[in-house]
């Protein structure tokens, strides 16, 4: 059996390269190849994308699934779906999060990736539980780091966690590109060992070890492998689906996709790559390798981040001293893995001590509340003189966070009636509020239906 492929140009692959700027139009252009390649499954909506459709796109993300459902009738589609914050910042009542998977189903997703950025399994149940109530397919990702506590046997621990709650499947999410390959096989093989559940690997080629890391968990026995259409791939994207298929044909792991229909795919998206690419969306410094990401664990959006921040303070000349400070802060935090929220809030805690002149002089709210334990367990103990610092002798909670918060949906369906079409768009609103608020305003005086005109 030849190991399986899910596809993520149309989602992780633009989001990780020019911020998930791909349009409607550009996400469909190629669908109906893609459809007839034979992935394992085409993730195509969440991460990002929602957030990326409704603040500059003017796009509204519900429809952007369903016309995607439309065209795919042969391949799973798939979304990256962040537990109790869903696909925004914070941490939504059971009822929101509950009602999101059941429309994300309804509305065309087949499989639903649920995360949480400290692995702290209490933030997983809401949506683990909604994502089986409605018949989607539910895996879960383990988010992965490298740490003193993040040893082989806390992922082993993890994954067993993780089958008793339920999930289809299991993903090793590196989210930064840092797992390297002797690691991937060794951590693969001890997953093999103590669970039954299929295992996917999700990585990056920022760091330039990625194949490699690939080859050995497929040497290893992992299931299913993400990679990325050849215009989208490479750089802080995934491994390049052609070139996986290529290098694993006549071997116990081919993949047997239809070269033909990727072919054709990569001709109709490669003109999408260069208008990006001629706008400067597309930035050639995001195509080129990265070694330090293995000694910083920094991921490819997280690095742009600072670098604008940077830009913004006229403060560019200390990246390096910043980069530095990102594992210090990290450290003081529990080893928290650096993905979103987590990666935006050690960041900025990394921007402001650098900048002050002084370590946590300035401390963003959300640095604020994850020291109160709103965000959830840290993966290690807190800094206690730090944690002191920062909320004195403000009592920590211990429970789950979304056991504070009273159900939020009907309340934001009464009060948006006038407004909201549709249960997508009092979801919309909930999640990204004045920003989805002026969207739906401007759709609904338009009034008009979506009018798919390519144009690249």
């Amino acid at each position: 059996m030849g190991v399986k492929i899910v596809e993520t140009a149309l989602r992780d692959g633009h989001q990780s390269l020019f911020a998930t700027r791909m349009n409607t139009e550009e996400v469909l252009l190629a669908l109906a190849e893609l459809d007839k390649v034979g992935y394992h499954a085409i993730e195509i909506w969440g991460g990002a994308t929602f957030d990326a459709c409704l603040r500059f796109l003017d796009e509204d993300p519900w429809e952007r699934l369903r016309l995607a459902k439309k065209v795919c009738k042969n391949t799973k589609l798939q979304m990256l779906f962040r537990g109790q914050n869903i696909l925004g910042y914070r941490h939504y009542a059971d009822d929101v999060v509950e009602k999101f998977v059941q429309k994300s189903i309804e509305n065309g997703i087949d499989i639903i990736r649920i995360f949480d950025a400290l692995n702290d399994i209490r933030n997983l149940e809401a949506a683990v539980r909604a994502t089986k109530k409605y018949g989607g397919e539910c895996q879960i990702a383990l988010s992965y780091t490298t740490s003193p506590v993040h040893t082989v046997a806390y992922y082993v621990d993890l994954a067993k966690k993780i089958e008793s709650l339920g999930a289809d499947s299991i993903c090793i999410k590196d989210m930064a590109g840092v797992l390297l390959p002797k690691d991937a096989f060794e951590l693969v093989s001890a997953l093999k060992k103590n669970t039954k559940l299929p295992i996917e690997l999700h990585s990056h080629c920022t760091a330039g070890q990625c194949e490699m890391t690939y080859l050995k968990a497929i040497e290893a026995g992992v299931d299913i492998v993400d990679c990325a259409l050849s215009p989208f791939s490479g750089g802080t994207s995934q491994p390049c689906t052609e070139s996986l298929n290529l290098a694993l044909r006549d071997t116990p792991y081919d993949p047997k996709l239809n070269s033909e229909m990727l072919e054709k795919a990569a001709a109709k998206m490669q003109p999408v790559r260069q208008k990006y690419l001629a706008n400067g969306l597309l930035n050639p410094k995001v195509l080129s390798v990265n070694a330090n990401i293995i000694k910083y664990q920094v991921p490819g959006g997280m690095l742009s981040n600072l670098i604008n921040q940077l830009k913004q303070q006229g403060a560019s000349d200390k990246l390096e001293d910043v980069l530095k400070e990102v594992p210090n802060v990290r450290k003081d935090m529990g080893y928290p893995p650096l993905v979103t929220p987590l990666s935006q809030m050690v960041g900025t805690q990394a921007v402001l001590n650098v900048i002050s002149g002084e370590r946590y002089k300035m401390v963003p709210k959300e640095i604020n509340e994850y020291l109160h334990g709103r965000y959830g367990a840290s993966p290690a103990p807190v800094d206690e003189e730090i944690r002191k610092k920062i909320i004195g002798d403000d009592k920590v909670i211990t429970y789950r966070p979304a056991d504070d918060l009273k159900p939020e949906f009907e309340e934001l369906k009464k009060k948006y009636k006038g407004l909201a079409k549709s249960d997508e768009d009092v979801l919309s609103i909930a999640l990204f509020d004045q920003v989805a608020i002026d969207f739906i305003t401007r759709r609904n005086e338009a009034d008009k239906p979506i009018k798919l005109k390519v144009s690249v």
